[in-house]
């Protein structure tokens, strides 16, 4: 019996310090926290919300999570 195996949804989450905490720029890309790669969805929100957590004092520093797997196959995510 052949196993199969569930579909890769890929997420980055990354973040950084925002140069002002109404937007989205960063003060400074080269300090922005890659936190990595992750195959679905709820491990990469359980990376974000640690990240998110451990850097709660500082009311600039934003963590994201981007669904990578919606930018590679855009026609898929549109049909959902």
């Amino acid at each position: 019996m052949t196993e199969v195996k569930p579909k890769q949804l890929l997420h980055l989450v990354f973040g950084g310090e925002l140069e002002d905490v109404s937007g989205v720029s960063f003060r400074d890309l080269s300090e922005l926290d890659v936190v990595g790669v992750f195959p679905d969805y709820e491990s990469a929100r359980a990376a974000w919300k640690a990240k998110a957590q451990a850097t709660v004092d500082n009311a600039h520093m934003r963590y994201f999570v981007v669904h990578l797997h919606r930018l590679l196959e855009p026609d898929a995510s549109a049909a959902r």
